[in-house]
């Protein structure tokens, strides 16, 4: 039987090697006679008494190395009985012979050898296997059997020499000449404060503390101001009183929905960690916090404005002819343009406060301290000796400032600021506060 290709190197599993086969490469070639049929043995031998495991191939002459032949070979196989009871497993072993090699005396004289330039004989011979070896096949029945096979290694190949390679010759750089600068492919432009005034106001607008805050003041400060207007009405006569003065008790209970604002817009992009990425798009930080300060000062200021208006015109339609005071257009200025101005600037001391301490809860509560302690506090000075500190603290104390605003003031009062001075004092302390903002800012990190 002819074979084409020769086995795959395995490592025997009781130590026998095979010889090694033609190149598979070889054209196979016809043998110049045909091979003999071999003799059938003349004894078969007896079966041992107990399966003993097969004679090692080690007693078995050395089989020579052949010289890789040009030609294919011819492969004879033959049939032995096996040993081991018929309705038992056996092993087939593949061993080959070079052409001449002595058989063993326990086997038949082989065919006559092929001529020299051509391949061995391979002898099949059939030894019962005591026990199933690793890798075996096992059919359904029990006349199932197992084949094993045997190669040995072939005679390693030439090294070839590497081959060299061509390298290709490296892609010329794309970069920009030297000298010059990178150039983004994004078309981008100098940022400037107008940027961060478009970023604060999304902001401001789209956050809802906005809307409840000044929402909940608008309703406060013209609810409040109808009812006192609406009862005040009843009266005959309110003496010299402005008519605008009325709506200062809404505006008292307006200004605690503005503090409050005013310290959310700084804080709370601390608590939630935004301001890290307000800071990143913007790293000048003083733009950060004069875009902050202008568009609440704005929206404030517009809010409030209208607000005051609202109520001053009211105010002016019930109570105008209970009154003997004459409201001239600087009064109308100072109690609607004057206040809404006063509020917006206490929300940016707020706004300052909350960028200093950088905790809402903190800052509102100092701002809401700031506005009712001094009042609060000068109430229980009842002695003689406090009577000046307590005439300080009622004449400066926010309540008052706002009744100054209106064109009046508390008639228990001696001294304290009059006309438009309430507005230049919390311009120049929200002032103060924003610059000590602004350097806590440049120095502490976020």
């Amino acid at each position: 039987m002819t074979s084409p290709q020769q086995p795959q190197p395995e490592p025997a599993a009781n130590g026998t090697e095979a010889q090694p086969q033609p190149a598979p490469g070889t054209p196979p070639q016809a043998p110049a006679a045909p091979p003999m049929p071999p003799a059938a043995p003349a004894v078969p031998q007896a079966p041992p008494a107990q399966a003993a495991p097969p004679a090692p191939p080690a007693q078995q002459p050395a089989p020579e190395q052949p010289a890789p032949a040009a030609e294919a070979g011819t492969m004879m196989l033959q049939a032995q009985p096996a040993p081991a009871p018929a309705g038992e497993a056996g092993t087939m072993m593949l061993q080959a012979q070079t052409p001449g090699q002595p058989a063993p005396a326990d086997r038949p004289a082989p065919a006559p050898a092929a001529p020299p330039r051509e391949a061995g004989t391979m002898m099949l011979q059939a030894q019962p296997m005591p026990e199933p070896q690793p890798l075996a096949a096992h059919g359904p029945g029990k006349d199932a059997g197992t084949m094993m096979l045997q190669a040995q290694p072939q005679a390693p190949a030439p090294a070839q020499a590497p081959q060299p390679y061509a390298q290709a010759p490296a892609a010329p750089h794309a970069g920009p000449a030297p000298g010059a600068g990178y150039v983004s492919p994004i078309p981008a432009s100098p940022t400037h404060l107008g940027h961060a005034l478009a970023s604060e106001w999304t902001k401001i607008r789209s956050v809802r503390s906005t809307i409840w805050t000044l929402g909940v003041m608008a309703v406060l400060v013209l609810g409040i101001g109808a009812l006192v207007a609406t009862a005040v009405s009843t009266n005959e006569s309110i003496g010299a009183t402005p008519p605008l003065f009325f709506g200062f008790f809404g505006m008292l209970l307006g200004i605690l929905c503005v503090l409050p604002l005013g310290v959310l817009v700084v804080s709370s992009e601390y608590g939630t960690g935004m301001i890290r990425t307000t800071l990143t798009a913007c790293p000048a930080r003083g733009r950060v916090l004069a875009a902050k300060a202008l568009v609440f000062f704005g929206l404030t200021f517009v809010v409030t404005t209208v607000v005051t208006g609202l109520v001053a015109i009211m105010d002016n339609a019930l109570l105008g002819d209970l009154s003997r005071a004459e409201v001239t257009g600087a009064e109308w200025l100072k109690s609607t343009v004057g206040v809404s101005l006063y509020v917006s600037f206490l929300g940016l001391l707020a706004l300052a406060v909350g960028s200093l301490i950088r905790h809402s809860a903190g800052a509102i509560t100092i701002m809401i301290g700031v506005v009712l302690l001094p009042f609060v506090l000068s109430m229980f000075m009842l002695t003689d000796s406090l009577s000046d500190l307590r005439n300080f603290l009622l004449g400066y104390s926010i309540p008052n400032q706002i009744t100054v605003m209106y064109g009046s003031k508390f008639p228990f009062v001696d001294g304290g600021p009059s006309g438009w001075e309430p507005l230049w004092i919390v311009m120049g302390i929200a002032a103060l506060a924003l610059g000590g903002a602004y350097a806590a800012m440049r120095q502490r990190d976020v």
